[in-house]
């Protein structure tokens, strides 16, 4: 992450604290984030699609719908995420915004980073490498992809609003295509 990157998300954080929520926390937000994740990524791998509406946008479940019953068995298992399995956590893009209503809304992009051992080929649709990991010795070789997902969470902060956090954006970059 750039330093200016890093001094944005940081300015991103006080206001949210200072103006929507004083208990705001980035690492008990991140560690939610990642239990998300982990669930989601799980239930999308299962085609469990029906247990995600209370978690996901009903916009991007509808999406996830026909993108999942399109992919090979591979990619689908590659979909799921261990929370013990993710590698990496950062948060990408932050953004404070107001609707034409006055409906306040606070937007965190989180990246994840993660391994798993799904089956997939070295090169994969659009000629992207997924990077190899290889455990054990000679006899007991395990193979296990580093891959990349992206969530975006979303949480309405006008008076009255559920203080849930809502995934609106999902992206499995050389899976969900």
């Amino acid at each position: 992450t750039s330093p200016f990157a890093w001094l944005r998300t940081r300015f991103y954080y006080l206001l949210i604290r200072l103006y929507f929520d004083q208990e705001f926390s980035i690492e008990e937000f991140t560690r939610g984030a990642k239990q998300a994740f982990s669930v989601v990524s799980k239930l999308l791998s299962q085609r469990k699609l029906d247990l995600l509406e209370e978690l996901v946008s009903a916009e991007v479940l509808q999406v996830l719908k026909e993108k999942i019953s399109l992919l090979p068995d591979s990619h689908r298992d590659a979909l799921a995420a261990d929370i013990d399995a993710i590698m990496y956590t950062t948060e990408g893009d932050i953004r404070i915004y107001y609707d034409d209503d006055g409906i306040k809304f606070v937007s965190i992009l989180m990246c994840f980073w993660y391994l798993n051992g799904a089956n997939l080929p070295d090169e994969v649709p659009g000629e992207a490498k997924v990077f190899q990991i290889v455990f054990g010795d000679e006899n007991t070789k395990e193979k296990k992809h580093l891959l990349t997902a992206n969530y975006e969470f979303q949480r309405e902060f006008t008076e009255g609003a559920k203080p849930d956090w809502t995934i609106t954006r999902i992206e499995h970059p050389r899976l969900l295509e």
